[in-house]
């Protein structure tokens, strides 16, 4: 009986039979593409110094159609190589230099638009680059990834030097002026993340602030990096956003932590404040013993999910009866809460269904904390929070209108919900 065996032949050495994956995926399209990607880059710079000297190559005059236009003279000088990495690969090109002549006698060296000086990457490729490393990978891995993108142009200090741009632009985006934002919600929330301080693994928390324009458009205003969630903590972001010309907000949803409905309480007392119904479900059950917890469900969700203002007083009120003789730290906990609990029926019922939770910020949450699961450990503090507005900026992560968002200019009434058991 003849037998099959996968073993190799041991005769045969190992690296003569190792075969790298993708090495026979010739793709034609893709080679005739980067082949003339150099011949269009080169005419569109060329095209560009055309217009600047108003004449094509070797003529004399300024051209026929600029008839009436007052042309820069000035005068070609040769070429320069520059290396280029694009999304179509790395290549060489040819760059043609020009002197123009200036009002006072001088001459400047021609600096093409198209092509900054010392660029080396398209900004696509850059995006690609950062885009790659916000997925939740790391700077070798990312090189390795795009190695044969780029052909090998892109190394770990390419990598870095992205990285060092997107930085600069969130130091910008920390210091914007907030005057010209028509912000009219607020949803605060935090969140805990794995830094590395002092060469240890720590648990620091996101502080993160949502906006709301007038047309129902989310929007990220904050995101900073805290110790904890505490009222001071909370105090210095909200200090922050004041500073730079937040205006005062109609209405506020958050998660019900202490600390910042003191925050709150100190900055805009009298905004109506929204305690996020999700975070009050699962206090309530945290209050029972589990073979309850079906039943508070199903009371709680008729409660809160009722059609009208109406019916969501009178069913409160028998919550609270039922649960003062059956299990009273289940009414106690939500009596707790108080009115912040209904707020949200101040408002049009078309609008319940966006502030009754702080969902909008805990999705940002899960999202990101999915895009760094393989990392477990953040370098440091700083890099979480900018990661986190990153994965905003770049598009990674979109955010859509809030429901309701036609009915945002009808202000909230005055009314609270009755709390009379």
């Amino acid at each position: 009986m003849t037998s099959i065996t996968t073993k190799p032949d041991s005769s045969q050495p190992a690296a003569e039979m190792a075969v790298d994956l993708f090495d026979d995926w010739f793709d034609p399209i893709e080679t005739e593409i980067r082949a003339r990607a150099r011949g269009f880059i080169e005419e569109l710079i060329r095209r560009e110094l055309d217009e600047a000297l108003a004449r094509l190559r070797y003529e004399r005059s300024k051209k026929a159609s600029d008839e009436g236009k007052t042309a820069v003279t000035g005068h070609r000088h040769g070429r320069r190589t520059r290396s280029l990495t694009g999304t179509f690969g790395p290549i060489e090109i040819e760059v043609p230099r020009a002197r123009l002549n200036t009002p006072a006698g001088g001459t400047t060296e021609w600096r093409s638009q198209a092509l900054r000086a010392y660029q080396r990457r398209t900004l696509a490729a850059d995006a690609l680059i950062a885009s790659i490393y916000l997925a939740g990978t790391n700077t070798r891995r990312v090189r390795r990834a795009l190695a044969a993108l780029f052909g090998g142009a892109v190394g770990k200090d390419t990598v870095s030097r992205v990285w060092r741009k997107v930085k600069s632009d969130w130091e910008a985006w920390n210091v914007r002026s907030l005057a010209d934002e028509p912000i009219v919600r607020l949803i605060l929330d935090g969140t805990v993340v794995r830094v590395r301080l002092d060469r240890k693994a720590t648990s620091i928390s996101l502080l993160v602030v949502l906006g709301v324009r007038a047309d129902g458009q989310k929007v990220l205003l904050a995101i900073k990096s805290m110790g904890g969630e505490s009222a001071e903590a909370w105090r210095s972001v909200l200090d922050d956003l004041i500073r730079r010309g937040l205006r005062r907000p109609e209405f506020l949803i958050v998660d019900g932590a202490a600390g910042l409905d003191k925050a709150i309480a100190a900055v805009w007392d009298g905004v109506p404040v929204q305690r996020c119904t999700v975070h009050k479900h699962r206090n309530l059950l945290a209050h029972a013993p589990e073979r309850l917890h079906d039943e508070i469900t199903a009371d709680y969700t008729d409660m809160i999910y009722a059609a009208t203002r109406e019916q969501i007083e009178a069913r409160r009120k028998a919550f609270i009866r039922k649960w003062r003789l059956k299990h009273r730290a289940v009414a106690d906990s939500l009596e707790e809460a108080g009115e912040c609990l209904f707020a949200f029926t101040r408002l049009p019922p078309s609008q319940w269904r966006s502030v009754r939770t702080t969902n909008a910020i805990e999705r940002l949450h899960e999202e990101f904390k999915r895009r760094i699961k393989t990392q477990t450990v953040l370098p440091s503090a700083d890099t979480a929070a900018m990661l986190f507005w990153a994965l905003l900026a770049s598009g990674q992560i979109n955010m859509r209108k809030v429901d309701g968002w036609q009915t945002l200019a009808i202000k909230p009434i005055d009314r609270p919900i009755d709390l009379a058991a």
